[in-house]
């Protein structure tokens, strides 16, 4: 191997450290006002923080992009793990929600080795016109949601097959309804739990009946002669609590109709400063890059002395 040939290996190792560094850094996906997604464009990112006390914020972002993206724009901003590097995401925070602060805090959760399956923050999607969640298959890194969609982060226990630990709130409850974009300034955050479409099949208690309409009064029927005067001594409650009539005894008692759940708040998050990002994170990533120069350097150098030699 001639010094043309050792340079231009060294210089292919040396993209390929800087491909392997890039990919940990995070990229500027758009944001939006909520009332910029659509039904066929853009994509609304929501993350339920209920695991500690907060709402379920949603915000809209643009497409085409990734998850990680979307997870950090906008005032978003995730951690990964030392084990993993920052594809793997192990804590989410929002600058308008506690300052920034990102969940599960350091106290609750080190993010040095993967997250055990029974507290990690799950990833979720929804296509348009989907009222399912659909488990990713792939991770923030690699996923391109479509226009339209939703993505969902939530915390908790759920399995690899998405099988169980699914989440409580619909994608109806979280898309964009509207066909254009509305707004132009940034919307105040609010409560949309009634404004959320229930999903189907849900139990909203027994059909209200008409009520029956007022007619004319009628005259009392003349009661029929009683063959016997009330005794004094009767008591005045019992006399003045009439026998109910045959037809009230057959019908049976009223039931109150169940109130309808209004479901988890869904606060929309309105595009805030980003917030500080952990770069602690980026340390396997740039590792790699680094045992990827040595090793090829080191074998580049053994070829040269071998051809010298010869």
């Amino acid at each position: 191997m001639n010094r043309r040939s050792l340079a231009r290996t060294a210089a292919a190792l040396g993209v390929t450290a800087a491909a392997l560094t890039a990919t940990a850094a995070p990229a500027g996906a758009a944001p939006q006002p909520i009332g910029r997604c659509t039904t066929t464009s853009g994509v609304v990112l929501a993350v339920d923080f209920s695991h500690w006390g907060g709402p379920v914020y949603r915000s809209c972002g643009t497409t085409p992009t990734t998850g990680y993206e979307l997870l950090n724009q906008g005032g978003w901003r995730t951690t990964g793990t030392g084990h993993d590097g920052p594809a793997f995401i192990c804590r989410i925070g929002y600058s308008g929600y506690k300052g920034g602060k990102q969940y599960p805090t350091p106290q609750q959760d080190d993010c040095v080795l993967t997250p055990p399956a029974s507290a990690y923050w799950s990833y979720w999607h929804a296509d348009p016109g989907q009222r399912t969640w659909s488990y990713s298959q792939l991770g923030a890194m690699l996923y391109k949601p479509k226009p339209g969609s939703v993505d969902l982060w939530i915390f908790g226990g759920t399995n690899i097959e998405g099988t169980e630990g699914k989440p409580t709130v619909t994608p109806d409850q979280l898309r964009a309804h509207n066909t254009e974009p509305t707004g132009g300034s940034r919307p105040e955050p609010r409560d949309t739990r009634t404004a959320a479409p229930l999903p189907p099949g849900t139990n909203t208690g027994p059909k209200p009946q008409p009520q029956p309409t007022t007619a004319a009064p009628q005259p009392s029927p003349t009661p029929p002669p009683t063959t016997a005067a009330p005794s004094p001594s009767a008591s005045p409650s019992a006399s003045a609590s009439p026998s109910p009539s045959a037809s009230e005894a057959s019908s049976p008692p009223a039931v109150a109709a169940p109130a309808p759940s209004r479901g988890p708040v869904v606060v929309d998050a309105a595009p805030a400063s980003d917030a500080a990002h952990d770069a602690g994170s980026y340390l396997p990533a740039v590792a790699t890059g680094a045992l990827v120069l040595l090793i090829g350097g080191a074998a580049a150098y053994a070829a040269v002395k071998r051809r010298r030699a010869e």
